[in-house]
This record gives C-alpha cells, sequence and structure tokens, in this order.
C-alpha cells in the first residue's frame, strides 16, 4: 500500500477475460492509492507483471455490492470495461464481497453480475446509446464505411473481408485518433463473419493496442451485426482470446437486457512490491 509515498507490498490476483489480462486489487478498505505513473509502470509488459488494465474493488457507497476501479494500462482512469467488469465480478465473489448474484457500481453506473459457472461471469451492460451507422471515413485517400456505438465507452466497428490478414494496428490508430473521433477517440472493431461465426479484432483506446478480446468491443459489434443483419441473441463472437457471448432485447426505446457472458480465469496471486513500479 501507499504510506507516505513509499510503497509497500501489495497483494493483487492476476485474470484473463478472454485473453484480456488484467491486475485486480482488493482495496475494499481503500488504504492503496496508486498514482496514474505507478499503474503505468505495473501494467507494463516484460518489466512488471503487465497486463491491458488495472482493476481496483472498493466499498461503494449506497446498497451496491462493491465499485469498481478500471484503469487502462496508460494509467488514467476509465469508465467501463466489459471484460474486466467480469473479472471483477469472479474476483469480488471469491473474496466473499458479493454473492454469485451481484449489483455493483462503475464510473459509467450500475451493473449487475451473476456467476453463472466456477469460471464463467455473466455482466449486464449499460443500455447501449448513440448508434450511427454508415460512417464514412477518408483514411489516406481510402474511404472506410463503419458504424459507432456508445456501450459503455465508444467503439467504430467495421467489416471487413481478411480479417486474419488485417493491419489491425496501424489501421486501427489511424481510426482512434480520427478527427470524427475528437477530442477523445474512439475504440475500433473489425469483424468478419466465417462459417456463420463472428470472429473481431480490436484496437483498444488506452490500450493503444490491440488486445485479444474486449467486452464493450463484442457487445457492440453484436448490437451492431443485430442492426444489420437481424441476426438473433445471443450472439457468439470469437475474438483472438476466445469465445464471448452477448445477450440483448429490443423495445420501442431501443436495445435493452443486454449482457455478456465469458470465462473469468483466475491465472496466478502475487504481491507487488517498489520494484514493480520502477
Amino acid at each position: 500500500m501507499i504510506i507516505g509515498g513509499k510503497m509497500k507490498e501489495i497483494k493483487f490476483t492476476k485474470m484473463s477475460g478472454a485473453g484480456n489480462d488484467f491486475i485486480v486489487i482488493d482495496n475494499y478498505n481503500k488504504k492503496i492509492n496508486l498514482t496514474a505513473r505507478q499503474i503505468e509502470a505495473i501494467c507494463r509488459r516484460r518489466f512488471s507483471v503487465g497486463a491491458d488494465g488495472l482493476i481496483m474493488i472498493e466499498k461503494s457507497f449506497k446498497n451496491y455490492d462493491f465499485y469498481m476501479r478500471f484503469f487502462n494500462n496508460d494509467g488514467k482512469e476509465a469508465e467501463m470495461c466489459g471484460n474486466g467488469g467480469r473479472c471483477a465480478a469472479r474476483f469480488a465473489y471469491l473474496k466473499k464481497h458479493a454473492r454469485k448474484k451481484m449489483e455493483f457500481l462503475a464510473k459509467d453506473g450500475p451493473h449487475k453480475a451473476i456467476i453463472t459457472k466456477k469460471n464463467i461471469a455473466k455482466l449486464k451492460m449499460i443500455e447501449p446509446f448513440n448508434m450511427k451507422l454508415k460512417i464514412k471515413l477518408k483514411i489516406k485517400n481510402k474511404i472506410f464505411t463503419g458504424h459507432y456505438l456508445n456501450t459503455g465507452v465508444p467503439h467504430f466497428v467495421i467489416f471487413v473481408k481478411n480479417l486474419e490478414k488485417l493491419d489491425v494496428y496501424n489501421l486501427g490508430r489511424e481510426i482512434r485518433f480520427h478527427k470524427f473521433f475528437a477530442p477523445h477517440g474512439t475504440n475500433v472493431n473489425f469483424a468478419q463473419k466465417i462459417n456463420d461465426i463472428y470472429f473481431i479484432r480490436t484496437y483498444e483506446r488506452g490500450v493503444e493496442a490491440e488486445t485479444y478480446a474486449c467486452g464493450t468491443g463484442a457487445t457492440a459489434s453484436a448490437i451492431i451485426i443485430n442492426k444489420l443483419t437481424n441476426e438473433k441473441s445471443p450472439i457468439v463472437l470469437k475474438a483472438k482470446g476466445g469465445l464471448l457471448k452477448v445477450f440483448f432485447k429490443k423495445d420501442n426505446s431501443g436495445y435493452i437486457d443486454v449482457w455478456l457472458e465469458g470465462p473469468a480465469n483466475i491465472i496466478y496471486e502475487g504481491k507487488l512490491n517498489k520494484e514493480a513500479t520502477l
């Protein structure tokens, strides 16, 4: 923990949600206070633990089981992470901060979660909003058409013909920082249907790289898929890190009762010391 500016050993759990990996810390007593620089250092691969993000489980105000604080691996606090939320739910359940059916708060609002099997967690997402279809972007003299949706964080979804060979990093980065999405930018999802399965790859804002999975991105992709093709719930998506399922209903106001389900695996437990932040 941080006391008087000095860092002492901090217990943590390394978790993976379909290849999206996180450092999860029990901060229920709110004694741990990491700076953005320290979080960025801890999330650096090869030099420290390494992760796509860091999650703090804290005591919540009101009548929620806990508060989830999520930080991207650049050290900046973000609104929400779907796979991170599922990992947070299973972690809180194992630490006895919540039961199998729980409700917690994150920066983007309240979420419900269910531990459906030993290592499978199902997370209720916020109702997606601000959908904009058929947006055309000019990038290096080429026109790319995609679809925008906010599922807790902003996402831009593009359907492609050769997902496997796509340069996700460079094209994703161009779109992520495109002036159309300024000043905050967007996450970028590329999708392709192969033999009745939707494959997705994601360039993730904050991580500033391709990640093995993105829960809010899978959710955005599934909703856009339904909007364009009327594919029924649940929609199964294959990310590089594994399978994710998105459940949803529709009413006159739009998409409701949206849930994200997938693995939330415990990888190992350990302790951070001050050299983890160098």
